[in-house]
């Protein structure tokens, strides 16, 4: 008699991507924290047309958090946002606040950009907080002279490992909260 074995179902995490450079960054958060686990699925989800609009960004990942759950629950469910168009709109930030609350979502902003959330995985780095776009994106060039927006996961894993997370982590609670979730040590 054979016996079976069972395979135990991966939890799945679901996290919202403000754009291709955040979904980048999901499979290469999959592939650092997969060297210390591997009974998880991160499911990146491209949010959209976001615009931007933090409001807008919550509603559609709220709306494809849900379609997602077609396929199973997901253990926890994130959004990676830039921080850079908060405030332009208190009352809607306000609501997309109480309708990420509402949807079970965590946010996790990326201040002022994607760029400066990249910056804070190098050295020295962490405490730097570029008050533009444009100043995160320069002073990330400053540590990493090829970063181009857009790259893939293999090219972000040249140069981003897991001190580099564990780096970002510290300074970024949104980071931090995922992490935990995805139990990364």
């Amino acid at each position: 008699m054979r016996r079976r074995v069972v395979i135990p179902q991966r939890k799945r995490f679901f996290l919202g991507c403000e754009g291709e450079s955040e979904q980048s960054y999901g499979a290469l958060l999959s592939r650092i924290v997969g060297t210390q686990r591997q009974d998880f699925f991160l499911d990146t989800v491209l949010l959209r047309p976001g615009g931007g609009d933090p409001l807008a960004l919550v509603e559609l990942a709220a709306k494809k958090k849900k379609l997602g759950e077609k396929k199973g629950d997901y253990a926890a469910a994130f959004a990676l946002i830039d921080s850079d168009k908060k405030g332009v709109a208190p009352q809607r930030d306000q609501q997309a606040l109480a309708l990420a609350v509402t949807a079970g979502l965590t946010i996790i902003w990326q201040e002022p950009c994607h760029e400066a959330l990249l910056l804070r995985h190098f050295p020295n780095a962490q405490q730097l907080k570029p008050q533009s776009t444009a100043l995160a994106i320069s002073a990330l060039r400053d540590k990493w002279a090829t970063y181009t927006k857009g790259m893939p996961a293999a090219k972000l894993a040249a140069v981003i490992d897991a001190a580099g997370l564990r780096r970002a982590r510290g300074v970024e609670p949104g980071l931090n909260a995922l992490l935990v979730e995805l139990s990364f040590e």
